[in-house]
């Protein structure tokens, strides 16, 4: 229920908070068993990459059925040493989205790759296949499609067209650890698949992530260039059978998952479908709640897909809302409802506009989208109440 009916024109200035605390925007649902699993690792003295990251890995990997899965610190580092393990490198070309955080467009450029930007479809905000497949030149090595919001990607249609052209994929799946593309779980799908388990994601360990592949080799790759290009990782130097010399057999980087986010992790994956369960009944009263309002909903599931349910967007069109999305983001906040922007697309931000000469019309969906969206608070931490607040501020905003 509602907490009052909605006026359609009240006077400007009655934008006070409809709460005392202010919600903030993407907090998550953090347990007792993680916090026993913290102490747990504090109290054994090992902190840092050990079993629980191994348990964490096998947990994960099990879950998108998937081979092989590597712990990192972040998706960010997962999607480096992926086109680092794949070979990628200088004169290389990789097709992305401009829809999506600027990690995926950095680690292509710490690469020495070049990105290469393609629109997306404006309803789904996903990238457009058949524009990835014009983009295509001899020097591409590889596609990046991001599941964005946690909507899989048309990956049947990807594939296809890395198949054709030999060419590599990897998933940047950091919204999306639950979802599923017309059966096909993410995760085991591509030859390369990064997750994120950032404090606001599905599965959260603070700061981490994750690559789950089926290729060995490339797993053992990543896994070494994770820690520092070491032969052995610290948790089995110093195992039971007996303190192991390392060796450095490639100059690697400091990647690599500490137990103590892994410990955090364990829990959250034990929970991941009761708190999709809850994400979907959020998403669903969000759905009916809105329906009426001048503004744009996340568009229909595709048939025989599964969607992670990570952001829900508001899609905020001047001429249809009378009042621009940041005039929304900061009524709400007046409100004491945390908002938040997924994205402003890679080629309206000044370094890569600059270096790369990208302009807002080249990506004209893209940009729309980038203008319009706003995201607000899902969460399976929401109370009842905090549903009811973000449900009556929008509808107290969009009807002002």
């Amino acid at each position: 229920m509602l907490k009052q009916s909605f006026p359609r024109k009240v006077e400007q200035n009655a934008f006070k908070p409809v709460r005392d605390n202010y919600l903030v925007f993407g907090a998550p649902l953090i347990g007792e068993a993680e916090i026993a699993e913290v102490v747990d690792s504090l109290r054994s003295g090992w902190l840092g990459t050990g079993p629980k990251a191994a348990k964490f890995e096998d947990m994960v990997r099990q879950y998108v059925g998937a081979g092989y899965a590597v712990a990192l610190n972040s998706c960010t580092a997962g999607l480096h040493l992926s086109m680092v393990a794949a070979g990628l490198g200088k004169g290389d070309e990789v097709i992305t989205t401009p829809m999506t955080f600027c990690a995926t467009v950095n680690a292509i450029i710490h690469t020495g790759a070049t990105p290469v930007l393609v629109d997306i479809d404006r309803e789904t905000q996903l990238i457009d296949p058949q524009l990835i497949e014009d983009a295509i030149t001899p020097r591409t090595r590889a596609i990046i499609p991001v599941h964005l919001c946690g909507r899989p990607c048309n990956m049947v249609a990807i594939s296809d067209i890395a198949r054709r052209h030999n060419l590599i994929v990897i998933e940047d799946a950091a919204h999306a650890i639950e979802a599923e593309y017309q059966g096909l779980k993410i995760g085991n799908i591509s030859q390369l698949t990064c997750f994120s388990f950032y404090a606001t994601k599905n599965v959260v360990t603070g700061e981490g992530g994750m690559v789950s592949t089926n290729d060995p080799d490339i797993a053992d790759k990543i896994k070494i260039l994770a820690l520092h290009g070491m032969s052995r990782d610290a948790w089995k130097r110093f195992s039971d059978d007996g303190y192991k010399h390392y060796q450095v057999v490639m100059p690697g980087f400091k990647y690599n998952m500490m137990d103590l986010q892994a410990a955090i992790g364990i829990h959250q994956m034990h929970n991941i479908d009761a708190n999709l369960k809850r994400r979907n009944e959020i998403w669903a009263r969000y759905n009916f709640a809105f329906a009426d309002l001048p503004v744009g909903l996340p568009a229909p599931d595709e048939p025989h897909t599964r969607h992670s349910r990570h952001l829900y967007t508001l899609m905020i069109d001047p001429a249809k809302c009378g009042i621009s999305r940041d005039e929304f983001m900061l009524k709400a906040h007046q409100m004491n409802i945390g908002t938040g922007v997924h994205y402003i697309g890679v080629h309206l931000h000044p370094y890569y506009a600059q270096q790369f000469g990208y302009q807002p019309i080249d990506f004209p969906n893209a940009t729309w989208v980038s203008q319009s969206t706003v995201s607000i608070p899902l969460s399976p931490k929401l109370s009842e109440d905090d549903i009811e607040d973000i449900i009556y501020t929008v509808n107290h905003i969009l009807r002002t």
